[in-house]
């Protein structure tokens, strides 16, 4: 009786899940682009996230997408910061620097910490260097790399992602070069990651069929 419940229980609960999924919509729900951009790899579904540190909206979504991530194992997940103004540069460098060194699992949340929590003024290499050194990277190699090629390469691609994705709000989810889910189409932050799941879903299938 017990095993008949619960699996009935389990079949209502797919049901509904289905039929919520079935309700995602283009133009409602997420923004189809109304042309696809190449991705890294084909052979797997990427998801980006476009985000920046001195975004209010993006330090409240980091701890739910950290969450979030850590269930993927399946898919080519990528994180760009946006450049929406002067003062949005410097922090876009020091990821993408600490992204060259290899340091971004130690050092991406402490970064919206110093902004939004610790008020820190990292307006300059030196206070930015001397910041992500108190974070056990390397000093040197950080001011060396911050102002390098590789860096500003990575800022000019993360400019023309900006305009291929037609990303003007921030955080914004975009899907295998082809959706753009924001907390304002999905109707709140949480749900933002119901709808990349679902189109993720949609991607994976559509791959699995050629």
């Amino acid at each position: 009786m017990l095993k008949s419940l619960a699996s009935a229980a389990l079949a209502i609960g797919l049901a509904f899940s289905t039929a919520h999924a079935a309700d995602y919509v283009a133009g409602k729900d997420y923004i189809e682009l109304p042309t696809a951009v190449k991705t890294s790899d084909p052979t797997r579904v990427e998801v980006t996230e476009m985000f920046g540190y001195p975004c209010p909206h993006c330090n409240s979504f980091e701890p739910l997408l950290s969450t979030w991530e850590k269930k993927q194992d399946d898919i080519n997940f990528q994180r760009v910061p946006v450049v929406f103004g002067r003062s949005w540069e410097a922090p876009a460098r020091a990821y993408y620097t600490a992204e060259l060194l290899d340091k971004v699992d130690e050092t991406h949340q402490a970064m919206f910490d110093a902004i939004h929590i610790q008020r820190k003024r990292l307006n300059s290499v030196e206070a930015m260097a001397d910041f992500y050194a108190s974070l056990g990277v390397d000093k040197e190699k950080f001011e060396k790399t911050y102002n390098s090629f590789a860096v500003n390469m990575k800022l000019n691609q993360g400019d023309s992602k900006v305009r291929s994705y037609q990303v003007d709000g921030v955080p914004s989810m975009v899907v295998n070069g082809k959706y753009r889910v924001t907390a304002g189409t999905a109707g709140g932050q949480a749900n933002m990651l119901d709808v990349v799941d679902f189109l993720v879903a949609k991607e994976q299938a559509a791959m699995a069929k050629e």
